[in-house]
């Protein structure tokens, strides 16, 4: 049996007599399973192009409402190419399309910003919270 301090902020300090090995042991398995119901950052994507037609809009929007339905984080992004990158103006309005859509399902955690030299522009929406 050994002497362990278990509260040394309070007034007067707590000490309690107990098998120390014992006592490390649940304090770790405290923290395994309070890691084991932390929740992972699993953000789920779906790739637009700036030439994708309104029913296969539809259709991906359907998708990441149901990725928002069971909790996940969604990020929507729009590839351009070669002449498309000229009229950056079509992605930020199939962003916005998508923004609007999912307004009910979620919140926008980050807004439209462009990535990799100016081909990518994203969105990240997070499902609105349980309170």
């Amino acid at each position: 049996m050994d002497l362990v301090e278990v509260s040394p902020d309070a007034q007067p300090p707590v000490a309690k007599i107990l098998n120390f090995g014992k006592f490390r042991y649940q304090q770790n398995r405290k923290k395994s399973d309070g890691k084991k119901r932390q929740r992972a950052g699993i953000v789920k994507e779906v790739r637009f192009g700036p030439r994708t037609g309104d029913h296969d809009i539809k259709f991906k929007i359907k998708r990441l409402e149901k990725f928002l339905g069971e909790g996940n984080k969604v990020k929507a992004w729009v590839r351009m190419r070669g002449r498309e990158l000229a009229h950056p103006e079509v992605a930020v309005r199939v962003l916005e399309r998508v923004k609007e859509d999912l307004a009910s399902q979620g919140v926008v955690e980050r807004d439209v910003t462009r990535e990799q030299d100016g081909r990518v522009m994203s969105i990240i929406m997070a499902p609105h919270s349980k309170n």
